[in-house]
């Protein structure tokens, strides 16, 4: 049974491809380019925020559309008819991260489509990523390869556990932002967690928050892990050097010893999708001081 699938969330299309339906994508947000051919998919939404724009200006922006009800993403009804979807996978979990299932039922129900062709993910931790994995591989009929795609993610994740049992867990903070500085959310500090941290900004669930630079020092972290949503490994370098300047952090055991560490978020913790589990390795690499 081909499927006709149309991905606005890049972990879902990482989701499809990893269970070997990536033959079935005809559409994709702007966002989404793992794995690499998937770049030469049709562009169905994409972010309505001018390139170029600073971190603060950003966070500005986005605030303000938020408050003022006006739409993050601009989604292209007339391809969205023309591609003809058996399914569309979006997201109710975060407005800034993709297009919502409401809009995208209104997109439908204007091209003469039921409702019954919406997957809405909505993770909040690391097990309820791997349920959307078991979700997603029941609406595209691959089951069985969704269950060991759970499995051997789940088999990293215990050889983590198990490799290392830390008699004293270090005070991690995970920055998801850096002007302003937010907290870790959502699966971030379930992540710490098992990579023998303890997350001390952010809760396991929950989202993440703006915080102060002082209420960050307040924490008394050993470890600050920069990981600023929709930015690669050498941006978030950058941004981890500033925070090694700034002036309240200065007494902290993490910028003392210089554990203040660069990830690739979009690779490895912002996506909620099976490479949320290389992002557990690298945590426990950085916790671990290797």
């Amino acid at each position: 049974m081909l499927m006709r699938v149309v991905s606005l969330l890049p972990s879902a299309t990482e989701i499809v491809a990893s269970l070997g339906r990536g033959d079935w994508l005809v559409g994709r947000s702007s966002e989404c380019d793992h794995p690499s051919w998937v770049r030469r998919l049709p562009v169905v939404s994409r972010a309505r925020l001018e390139p170029g724009l600073g971190l603060d200006e950003i966070d500005r922006r986005v605030s303000e559309q938020i408050r003022g009800g006006e739409p993050l993403y601009e989604l292209d009804v007339g391809l969205l008819e023309e591609l003809r979807p058996d399914l569309v996978v979006t997201q109710d979990l975060c407005p800034v991260c993709a297009v919502s299932s409401e809009r995208v039922l209104g997109a439908l129900e204007s091209c003469g489509f039921g409702s019954s062709r919406i997957l809405a993910l909505d993770p909040h931790t690391l097990e309820d990523v791997l349920d959307d994995i078991a979700r997603v591989g029941e609406v595209l009929d691959c089951r069985d390869r969704a269950a060991s795609l759970v499995a051997r993610l789940r088999a990293r994740i215990d050889a983590v556990m198990e490799s290392h049992r830390p008699v004293r867990r270090p005070r991690v903070a995970v920055l998801e932002w850096v002007d302003p500085p937010y907290s870790a959310g959502h699966w971030i500090p379930e992540m710490v967690h098992l990579a023998g941290g303890e997350e001390v900004t952010g809760a396991v669930g929950e989202p993440s928050r703006a915080i102060t630079w002082e209420s960050l020092a307040d924490a008394r972290p050993d470890i600050i892990v920069v990981a600023p949503c929709g930015f690669r490994l050498a941006d978030a370098e950058e941004q981890a050097a500033r925070v090694l300047q700034r002036a309240e952090l200065a007494d902290t055991a993490a910028v003392r010893s210089g554990r203040v560490h660069a990830v690739d978020a979009d690779a490895e913790f912002a996506r909620p999708g099976p490479r949320l589990v290389d992002g557990v390795e690298t945590l426990a690499r950085i916790v671990r001081g290797s």
